[in-house]
């Protein structure tokens, strides 16, 4: 008996050992569901915070993150974007990198497809081919069915030397030649904005079981023939199935606003800081209808080098990175403060003096799907008509010392804070604006850049006093905290 004892708990002692290092191992990782297609197509891109710096021999950006290339690209070869996705064929991941050289600032954005050698047993470079972009900042990488076979294209925008606007398209080829195995169906150039004419497609289609319509591509550019400057031409391509390419297959012209012609030049010469002070402003979006939205809206900030996005009751902030003057207006890269990993570019045209139309392309490192940005459509600024809520800059930095219970804090005419308490420095940003008559003060803590707090500002007796509030589209909620009061230091 004592035998068979012994015997049970050696099988139960062994059973045990085997289950921990089940566990531990993560051998039941094996036994989950794969992800699916859409999970695991991302687009990886070199932004961290503070991970980058210039170049002097190009003026590109040069990351220090590892983006993680398949294999090693050749010595000057500076990679700008990364896309995995799974093979077609079920193998080993693939992935397309969007690099340029460092040794000729002119060179165009090159892109390259590395795959899985089944014979060599590792990752070779298949191809590379160049593309339109030539100013590495402004290139975006992704995806996207544009022919509706389910054959995904692969598409790199950006904008070439003369600041116009860049889109070349790669589709895999048809002839399945090993030495070139991706075609490139499109190549546009313009001084103005190109964009994918997305369209519903069947539940067929969605299903599986049918084709989708193609997308056609619209390039939009200044109308020579007319003495306006903000007259424009549409022109639209489609895919030729036949010749497998895109082309050309009608041309509108499009008149736009009638604007004195004098200014209209001031406004859109290139020269640096003329288009900036021009947007900085709040601007409320302008429905289809011709209506003015007041809880979507964005405010540009070129001295404090933002964009603030505000939309279903959520406030996102950018740091404007940099900007390109282009045809119509202005070229915005910007990069989230609390997601380093989501960019958007910001393409202004101008409409009018009181009106802009935005397109906003995200780009982030998990990207599913590439839809319409809801940001994108026309703005009105805010100072043309009587809103309820309006927002105004009031001198929107001081030169100042106050005395607190936080300490010393002394304001700079830079837009630059700091808090001496015993000795302990603290630094920030700040700027001074009005909200529905309330003048408010936001501190952006160095150390904390994500926590940006928002102040209701009142004047009594020579002294400035801070009351802790929340600005939201319902207006201005006070939290209740103890106030703070600031006293001149003399």
């Amino acid at each position: 008996m004592k035998k068979e004892n012994f015997g049970l708990y050696i099988g139960i002692a062994a059973a045990s050992l085997i289950v921990i290092i089940f566990l531990a191992t993560g051998l039941w990782k094996i036994f989950l569901p794969e992800e699916n297609e859409e999970t695991r197509t991302r687009i990886i891109t070199p932004l961290e915070a503070n991970t980058f710096l210039t170049t002097e021999l190009t003026g590109l950006f040069a990351w220090e993150e590892n983006l993680n290339t398949k294999i090693p690209l050749e010595d000057g070869e500076v990679v700008i974007a990364v896309l995995n996705r799974e093979s077609e064929t079920g193998g080993a991941e693939e992935q397309f990198v969007i690099y340029r050289s460092i040794y000729d600032a002119a060179s165009p954005v090159y892109i390259t497809f590395l795959s899985f050698d089944e014979r060599a047993r590792t990752y070779r470079r298949m191809w590379n081919e160049p593309t339109a972009a030539v100013r590495a900042e402004t290139t975006t990488l992704y995806s996207q069915d544009l022919i509706g076979d389910r054959n995904l294209c692969i598409i790199v925008t950006g904008m070439n030397a003369n600041n116009e606007h860049t889109m070349t398209i790669f589709r895999r080829s048809i002839n399945q030649n090993p030495n070139q195995p991706f075609k490139k169906i499109a190549e546009l150039q313009i001084a103005g904005s190109i964009i994918i004419q997305e369209t519903g497609r069947t539940l067929a289609y969605q299903q599986g079981v049918a084709r989708g319509q193609s997308f056609n591509i619209a390039a939009y550019g200044q109308d020579r023939t007319s003495a306006n400057i903000l007259d424009q031409i549409e022109i639209i391509y489609s895919f030729n199935p036949v010749r497998e390419l895109y082309e050309q297959t009608s041309v509108s012209r499009i008149p736009g606003s009638q604007i004195e012609q004098r200014r209209l030049r001031e406004l859109l010469s290139g020269a640096p800081g003329v288009f900036e002070d021009f947007i900085n402003d709040l601007w409320y979006f302008v429905t289809p209808q011709g209506t003015i939205d007041t809880s979507q809206y964005l405010y540009f900030n070129p001295a404090g080098r933002e964009v603030i996005f505000f939309g279903d009751g959520t406030q996102q902030v950018f740091r404007w990175q940099t900007s390109s003057p282009t045809r119509y207006g202005l070229y915005i890269r910007s990069q989230n403060i609390s997601i380093s990993t989501l960019l958007r570019f910001i393409d202004i045209e101008l409409e009018s003096l009181d009106r802009i139309k935005i397109r906003v392309i995200e780009d982030i490192r998990i990207r599913i799907t590439v839809p319409t940005s809801p940001w994108d459509g026309s703005y009105r600024r805010a100072g043309a008509a009587n809103f309820r809520e309006t927002v105004s800059q009031i001198s929107p930095s001081i030169n100042a010392v106050y005395d607190s219970s936080w300490g010393r804090i002394q304001f700079n005419s830079s837009g630059e804070y700091t808090i001496n308490s015993g000795g302990n420095i603290r630094r920030g940003r700040y700027v001074f604006y009005r909200v529905d008559d309330n003048d408010l003060l936001e501190l952006r803590p160095e150390e904390t850049e994500e926590n940006r707090l928002v102040y209701k500002t009142e004047t009594a007796v020579g002294v400035m006093i801070l009351s802790r509030v929340r600005v939201g589209t319902t207006g201005i909620q006070n939290l209740l905290e103890p106030p703070i009061t600031l006293t001149p230091v003399n």
